[in-house]
């Protein structure tokens, strides 16, 4: 789908293909930890998780709309990624031990913050 999209002066649409997966995967390893979090009491964790999805899904819709890119919205927008993906990361790596959930939320959203990177440093994002 991304290779059909119209060319966009600054954004590589095959190249926005892995980082729009991870925000994806990281947006929805976020919920399930936040979700089973709730059951813990683990509060702080399922708030972070939370705030890590709303993020990781606005930065994923905005790069599947080309036609209102604006380099700057999207650069901050996935700083943003990069921000909430390192300490939602941080946060769950605490609890990886203990809970499964929180092992894989802390993965995806390394994933996330390395093609978030990959895409800010390859791009004019």
């Amino acid at each position: 789908m991304m290779r059909s999209m119209p060319a966009t002066a600054g954004m590589d649409m095959t190249a926005m293909q892995p980082c729009i997966e991870a925000c994806a995967a990281a947006a929805m390893a976020a919920t399930m930890c936040a979700d089973a979090d709730a059951g813990e009491g683990m509060g702080r964790c399922a708030s972070m998780c939370t705030s890590t999805c709303d993020v990781a899904t606005t930065t994923m819709r905005m790069m599947m709309r080309p036609a209102g890119y604006d380099a700057g919205a999207m650069t901050a927008m996935m700083a943003a990624c990069v921000a909430m993906g390192e300490a939602c990361a941080a946060e769950c790596d605490m609890h990886a031990e203990m809970s499964e959930h929180c092992r894989i939320c802390a993965a995806a959203c390394r994933a996330m913050v390395d093609a978030c990177r990959t895409v800010m440093t390859s791009t004019s994002a």
